[in-house]
């Protein structure tokens, strides 16, 4: 567990203190150089926009949202993407793991991911997906915690200066 951090789990309607925070996190994050989805300039009424999407999600039941809160401040996130086809029940897609530059080397995003495991454990997932870049932070992370690597598809996306990024992708059986 990190030092002094509370993984909580967050759910519909968010309150708008802990949308902010969510959102500061995410501009963070993309200002820091993170392929998440976003290009530079990222404003906060885009990322403030981005989690209000997540809160519906949240509230049709498709997405559960973990937060990491340190001295009462949200610093991390992570999101189980349950909205799989019917095929896939056993399944579930890990979104969105972010920690504010600020807090990083505390083991919130270690923190994060082991709750999340437990999130998916609880819904009846056992198998877990998730994509990232290769060498960065997050994938370190996801390979000391177990994940398996199944490939990487070069200049998938692109880091936030629009220079072209790598993507791994890998999963995670879970014990049932």
């Amino acid at each position: 567990m990190s030092a002094g951090a509370e993984i909580i789990s967050l759910s519909a309607p968010v309150a708008q203190p802990a949308l902010e925070q969510l959102a500061d996190v995410l501009v963070d994050c993309v200002e820091g150089g993170a392929s998440v989805s976003f290009m530079s300039p990222f404003s906060r009424d885009s990322a403030l926009g981005f989690f209000r999407k997540v809160e519906r999600s949240v509230a049709a039941g498709d997405t559960v949202l973990l937060a990491a809160r340190l001295d009462g401040t949200i610093v991390g996130t992570v999101q189980l993407g349950l909205d799989t086809p019917p095929n896939q029940p056993h399944r579930a897609d890990i979104q969105k793991m972010l920690v504010h530059r600020s807090a990083r080397g505390r083991g919130i995003g270690a923190a994060l991911m082991a709750e999340v495991e437990e999130e998916a454990r609880r819904c009846g997932r056992w198998l877990l997906v998730l994509d990232t870049v290769p060498g960065e932070n997050g994938h370190r992370l996801y390979l000391r915690a177990g994940w398996t690597q199944s490939g990487i598809v070069p200049d998938y996306a692109l880091f936030p200066d629009g220079r072209p990024c790598d993507t791994a992708f890998m999963w995670k059986r879970l014990d049932r």
